[in-house]
Formats: structure tokens, C-alpha cells, sequence
């Protein structure tokens, strides 16, 4: 774990992103890795500090534009605040943006999905249908 940004730092001894066990995987790729979490206002501005915080943390090229697409369209479903997750496993980067309430049909998948679809190796709806997230550095 960093010590760079200690207030949004999450241990990833109980936080990991992925299966420890390889033979679940279907790799013997090493998962050791970070997770930082932070919660934003929902407002515009915001998307600028989501940009620099992602810049901040992992160094893909693509990170903080799809960063900011996941944020825009949690915003755009009117939510108050957006939980944003940075988490690494290996030279996998999964970046989630996360909201209260599920989200509509057009915050899910509207003009920006094709934007982060095709910068990312995967992206989903998270299993409470109240975010977004992509991945990128996935082997296909």
C-alpha cells in the first residue's frame, strides 16, 4: 500500500480485486496491488478532480478520460455524490464510479459507453446496477 494519499488508501490484505488462487483465475499472474477509494460531489466541477486524483494514482494513458466518462455518466443520473474506485491487480487497472440509486438506461450505456467500451479491454454495469465500471491492461 502507498503512503503518498493515506486518507483514501484502502488495505488490500481484505480488499482484493481478484481470486488469490490461480487455478480460478486461469493465470498464475501476480495479484498484488492497490485500492484507493474516494467519494466526489456531484456536480460538474468535480470531474476535473477526478481526472487529477486517477492521474495521481495509476499511470495508464486512457485512465483518467475513462475516469472521467464513468463519473459523467453517474452524474448525469442526478446523484448527490459518486463513490469512485481505483483498484490494481497485477497490470490490470479496474477504475468504478458508483452512485446511490440504479441507473438509467441512458447513464449506463449513453453517448460515452462507446468512448469507454472501446478504450477499455472490458466494462460492465456494477451487480447493484448503481455504477460503471472498465477495465484496462486485461490480456483478451
Amino acid at each position: 500500500m502507498t503512503s503518498a494519499n493515506p486518507g483514501d488508501n484502502l488495505s488490500t490484505d481484505k480488499h482484493y480485486l481478484y481470486s488469490d488462487n490461480g487455478r480460478h483465475r486461469g493465470s498464475t499472474m501476480p495479484e498484488s496491488g492497490h485500492t484507493w477509494q474516494k467519494a466526489f460531489k456531484g456536480e460538474p466541477i468535480e470531474a476535473a478532480h477526478v481526472r487529477l486524483w486517477t492521474r495521481g494514482r495509476v499511470k495508464h494513458l486512457d485512465a483518467p478520460l475513462i475516469a472521467d466518462e464513468l463519473f459523467v455518466a453517474v452524474l448525469g443520473s442526478g446523484a448527490e455524490v459518486i463513490e469512485m474506485t481505483l483498484s490494481t491487480a497485477g497490470k490490470r487497472i479496474r477504475l468504478t464510479a458508483s452512485g446511490p440509486e440504479p441507473l438509467p438506461l441512458i447513464n449506463s450505456h449513453g453517448p460515452g459507453w462507446m468512448l469507454v467500451s472501446g478504450l477499455a479491454d472490458r466494462v460492465g454495469l456494477t451487480t447493484d446496477e448503481c455504477g460503471l465500471w472498465a477495465q484496462l491492461g486485461t490480456v483478451r
